[in-house]
């Protein structure tokens, strides 16, 4: 019985962090694959924006990538590889925990990241 409520326990805490963006289904639905040779701002749109906006600017599900809050010398490049690959508990923001992003490789993250880090440069950062 113990093991059971454990394991419930367990099921929900899952459940929960990974619907904290996007809604119940990020949990059920797999992501759309990723085109072959897809650009950052592809790749953005496809895993970021549902939360982050299309526009970066944010969603009611996750913060503005323009945020100064995200500027480099605040939220390196590291910072955003960890939070892609493995999610990351709330702390600036009353969005949720982020969950890990599903289904992207090394290679596209790097390429999120050089969009993402492009577009804070040419739209400026969010006071």
């Amino acid at each position: 019985m113990k093991q059971h409520l454990t394991n419930a326990i367990a099921a929900i805490g899952l459940t929960a962090m990974l619907s904290a963006c996007g809604g119940d289904d990020i949990a059920t639905t797999p992501p759309e694959p990723i085109p072959a040779g897809a650009d950052g701002a592809t790749i953005y749109q496809a895993r970021c924006a549902s939360c982050h906006g299309e526009d970066l600017r944010g969603t009611d599900k996750g913060p503005s990538q323009l945020s100064i809050v995200y500027e480099p010398n605040h939220h390196g490049d590291n910072t955003y590889r960890t939070a892609i690959r493995n999610g990351v508990a709330q702390h600036h923001w009353g969005f949720g925990n982020m969950p890990a992003v599903q289904d992207i490789t090394d290679e596209q993250i790097e390429l999120v990241i050089a969009y993402i880090r492009a577009q804070q440069e040419a739209l400026g950062f969010e006071r």
